[in-house]
């Protein structure tokens, strides 16, 4: 399209984006400083607002929703909705865990946690060696470590599955959410603090977390397992296609709902237009963390009007319909499913559905010059060298398995989960039947013969 005489190169497509951008940050602007400034006493009368209006608008649900049973089922659906953090989530089902803070090279501080013990045991030396097989879980884009923990039933809840099996179990955070907002040098207003993409995550934070917690751990093979949920298993591939010496220290990497490369989102002129441009993104998101003003929604809006919206968006974006997950746990973990993340890491991800290949950040994307000059550097996860286990759903929008499998090394094992969409795989009503038996399987399957098995 023909580019505005004077103003420069822009068209008028982008000029029209760019006027949205700034409307958009706007707002968002004003968001923000109402969610800092706003009382109590505010959010508690929007708060009730809402829940009159869900109540007027809803039918009332059949059966008997006064009985005994009921009101326990709601109850704790509640306190898992209304925890504040991991160690709340894990008190609620009985697990006392730890906390740890890893320093990557460039100064952020991640929070990372670790559950060491089964129900009820006592540990005399937090912090120290358990002589168990460990094995570590990392959430996906826009989540923190409570994603794994906020189920309904402890035997759906893959880290206590595997805890009461006989496993040390960490779950890792990424730089800029909950629970590593922190840096040695770099403050979490400064534009700075949030200018890193998968790249970063792959190059300090996944390799020099796996190192801490071999430090702290040291199992007797010098090998741990790797779980990666969504972004949580393209971290790894990049990781481990970047850094061939950490490809020693996994026994086994379990990719579930794995995100590689992408099609695109369900919404077609969405995902024509963020696929044009992906870096328009910056024009409505700024340069910071991503839809901080979720936290404010979340806040005001009654949870069940909540888990609505986040219903719809789901739909809308990705053609998830969320079926296989009941009502309460949509309750209990849709407060617990946003968390921060940087523009660039989602601009990062527009960039490789754009172009069809899991590649690094580029940073040269407005450049005038072609193809033949210029090529970014794709992440080279044929030559992984640790054992691959995909799980994945068949009905899930973002997995191109087939595409996927090329990519990877051919004694790569892929599963494919029935009926399942993306967030399923974490949440859904049979994980406890259709996933979790299959990653208990292959951590048995690729054992190190060092380490001993539960």
């Amino acid at each position: 399209m023909a580019g505005i005489p004077f103003f420069g190169r822009l068209s008028f497509r982008e000029y029209a984006t760019l006027l949205l951008g700034l409307i958009f940050l706007l707002f968002e602007g004003i968001i923000s400083v109402l969610t800092a400034a706003m009382p109590n006493e505010v959010i508690n009368y929007f708060y009730g607002k809402s829940k009159r209006i869900f109540d007027y608008v809803s039918p009332k649900a059949a059966g008997s929703p006064h009985s005994k049973h009921h009101q326990e089922q709601a109850a704790f659906v509640e306190r898992i909705r209304a925890a504040r953090n991991f160690e709340e989530l894990c008190l609620l089902q009985g697990y006392t865990p730890e906390e740890h803070v890893v320093r990557t090279s460039d100064g952020y501080l991640l929070g990372i946690h670790r559950l060491p013990s089964k129900k009820g045991e006592g540990r005399a030396r937090p912090g120290r060696r358990s002589n168990k097989p460990v094995v570590y879980l990392h959430h996906g884009l826009l989540m923190n470590s409570e994603i794994w923990v906020c189920l309904t039933d402890e035997q759906r809840c893959l880290p206590f599955v595997l805890v009461e099996k006989g496993f040390d179990v960490w779950l890792g955070n990424n730089r800029g959410n909950k629970y590593s907002k922190k840096s040695m040098t770099l403050s979490p207003d400064s534009n700075k603090f949030w200018d890193f993409s998968i790249d970063n995550l792959c190059m300090s934070d996944i390799p020099e977390t796996l190192q801490y917690i071999l430090d702290v751990t040291q199992p007797p093979s010098g090998k741990l397992s790797y779980i990666g949920f969504s972004q949580g298993s393209a971290q790894a591939f990049a990781a481990l296609s970047v850094h061939p010496q950490l490809n020693d220290k996994l026994s086994v990497f379990i990719a579930i709902a794995p995100a590689f490369s992408p099609k695109g989102l369900a919404t077609e002129i969405v995902d024509a237009f963020m696929k044009t441009s992906p870096n328009m993104l910056f024009l409505f998101f700024g340069r910071k963390a991503i839809l901080p003003s979720t936290i404010m929604w979340q806040s005001i809006l009654y949870p069940p009007i909540f888990v609505k919206i986040i219903d719809a968006a789901l739909i809308f974006l990705f053609r998830w319909y969320s079926r296989k997950i009941s009502p309460n746990q949509k309750l209990a973990a849709y407060a617990h499913l946003y968390s921060f993340a940087s523009v660039k890491s989602v601009v990062h991800w527009f960039q490789i559905m754009r172009t069809g290949v899991f590649q690094m950040y580029d940073d040269d994307a407005l450049s005038w010059y072609g193809g033949n000059f210029y090529h970014p550097a794709k992440f080279p996860t044929f030559n992984i060298a640790t054992p691959i286990v995909l799980l994945y759903g068949d009905s899930d929008s973002l997995v191109d398995i087939e595409k996927m499998r090329t990519q990877l090394p051919a004694d790569t094992v892929s599963v494919a989960l029935e009926g399942y969409e993306h967030i399923d795989c974490l949440w859904g009503e049979n994980v406890h039947i259709d996933v979790i038996p299959k990653v208990v399987e292959a951590l048995k399957e690729f054992k190190s013969e060092k380490d001993r098995f539960p």
